[in-house]
């Protein structure tokens, strides 16, 4: 009996603390949120929609001109490392969405009232998609070619659409600082693929 209720309070704790550290992620996010919104401008508006409009263009258009490359030079390894970029995308793409339905967190403009987006995204929030591919890219170019010049400017474009995802309203920040821990994540666990 006494193990019982021992089982039941540790629980009962834990459901407390998750609750408590749910509801401070919560307050984090949505005072982010509303910091970011209230700085909003139309030239900041046009290229943050834009970024995030482009993101699953550029992402498809790595790999693709990467094996397209590879057949044209008959470079073997090119083509191999076009294939880890796309199955680093393609192993990003399915944890983040089997996340988001299992998790179903809503659009912060759903659930707060003073979260004003500048489109109306659907789904599901947590996380953020964008996000999660654009730093799978990011990673596995880098570590295809890990050179100051192609990780730079990888990382800020994966930086920048992530920050779009905020800037618009459409995921809280915890969603997004998660999106890119599984991108970068998905492709670093993948890294055997491209290996000569």
């Amino acid at each position: 009996m006494q193990i019982k209720i021992t089982i039941a309070a540790v629980f009962l704790c834990w459901g407390v603390n998750c609750a408590v550290a749910q509801s401070l992620v919560d307050k984090f996010d949505d005072r982010i949120l509303i910091k970011v919104a209230d700085n909003r401008t139309e030239a900041k508006n046009d290229i943050f929609l834009f970024l995030s409009k482009t993101n699953n263009y550029v992402n498809i258009a790595v790999p693709v001109g990467m094996f397209a490359a590879g057949l044209m030079d008959g470079d073997q390894q090119t083509r191999r490392d076009a294939m880890y970029v796309a199955s680093s995308s393609a192993v990003s793409f399915l944890l983040t969405n089997l996340i988001k339905v299992v998790v179903k967190r809503p659009r912060p403009f759903i659930r707060n009232v003073k979260v004003v987006p500048l489109y109306r995204a659907g789904g599901y929030s947590f996380p953020s998609g964008h996000t999660s591919s654009s730093f799978t890219t990011a990673t596995a170019l880098s570590s295809v070619y890990p050179k100051w010049y192609v990780i730079a400017p990888s990382y800020l474009w994966a930086s920048s659409v992530s920050y779009s995802r905020i800037y618009l309203g459409v995921h809280h920040p915890s969603d997004v600082l998660t999106g890119a821990a599984l991108g970068a994540g998905s492709a670093l666990s993948l890294k055997f693929i491209k290996k000569e």
